[in-house]
């Protein structure tokens, strides 16, 4: 892996990776069952986690090999304390093209346009279930209408895009599949169908209620008239499919981590709410930066660990090698973080 001229970080498959995901805590005011067990995670405490200083410090120092997207994860990103001035930190940083975030809504109502005064105009809210028993469920508790309630509020201050993401699961909301594709005819949004990962603990459990994007395309294909959208993508664009209903405002989605796997292309590290770089989503090797930014490395000394953090990143998706089964991490996801 090497640094190329022009701040280019090209890992050993010929692979660019400029894109952080940054957890900037574990916490969740959700429980949704295919992210976490229904006690709940042990959180991490108050002084393991990165401070925002060390989180910025990181980026900055991602920058240096090349990193120029960053988007905000958590577990749930606006439960904590600090978050819009810390967003209002990140935006000032000039060598970012690309500053998002991902929520899970349930704050959204309030702080939409505090994000957005912050300078963010791109978000992702998780959404699971128009029902609202069934969201309930799902989440352990959540409130829909607050949800529906913090979207409406993200269009009013404007972002866009607004994506809203479903992970679909097999006999839960596999029935919403058509309501959810429908959103986009009235409204600006992108719906993304994510595919079931088997992560943590709790993917594990639920591996049989997984659901191809190629069954969902398909679904939604015999009920309307699709169109595929050949967006020039540049070197920042995730993995999503794109399609829209005919003469639709909105877009659909489709990002198919499983069935149709995108490591041959994959941009990204993951910088973990307790300080870890991950290369990986699949994998559990890590590099600790937390215990080495608080024993006083250098600049120089941490970049040389991001890179060997980079430097990890597996080439492709591996199945096990006896039983076919999809490779599997065992942290959760929120743990790891969105």
């Amino acid at each position: 892996m090497g640094v190329e001229s022009g701040k280019s970080m090209i890992d050993s498959y010929n692979r660019e990776i400029n894109y952080l995901r940054v957890s900037v805590t574990d916490r969740c005011n959700l429980r949704c069952i295919y992210c976490m067990p229904k006690e709940g995670l042990s959180v991490i405490g108050h002084d393991d986690i990165l401070r925002y200083e060390e989180i910025l410090r990181v980026i900055r120092a991602s920058i240096q090999l090349g990193i120029a997207k960053v988007r905000v994860t958590g577990g749930e990103p606006l439960v904590r304390r600090g978050i819009l001035d810390f967003l209002c930190k990140l935006k000032t940083i000039d060598e970012l093209r690309d500053v998002s975030l991902t929520t899970n809504g349930i704050l959204l109502e309030s702080l939409a346009e505090g994000i957005f005064e912050a300078g963010i105009r791109r978000i992702n809210i998780s959404l699971d279930s128009l029902n609202p028993e069934k969201y309930e469920h799902v989440t352990r508790g959540g409130s829909l209408e607050r949800v529906l309630r913090g979207i409406n509020e993200a269009r009013r201050a404007g972002f866009f895009p607004i994506k809203i993401n479903i992970v679909v699961i097999k006999g839960f909301n596999d029935d919403e599949i058509l309501s959810f594709a429908r959103q986009t005819i009235e409204n600006p949004y992108q719906i993304r169908f994510i595919e079931l990962m088997p992560l943590g603990r709790v993917g594990m459990d639920h591996e049989e209620k997984y659901l191809s994007n190629e069954i969902i395309l398909d679904e939604i294909a015999k009920a309307y008239p699709l169109e595929p959208l050949n967006v020039e993508k540049n070197n920042l664009d995730g993995p999503a499919k794109l399609y829209r209903i005919k003469d639709a405002r909105g877009e659909l989605g489709f990002i198919s981590a499983i069935s149709q796997h995108f490591c041959q292309s994959c941009n990204r590290l993951r910088l973990t709410a307790d300080g870890n770089m991950r290369a990986c989503l699949f994998s559990d090797q890590e590099v600790d930066l937390k215990n080495a930014m608080r024993m006083g490395c250098s600049d120089s000394e941490l970049v040389n660990l991001i890179k060997t953090a980079a430097e990890t990143k597996p080439g492709g998706f591996k199945e096990t090698a006896d039983e076919g089964h999809i490779k599997k991490c065992t942290k959760d996801m929120s743990a790891i973080g969105g």
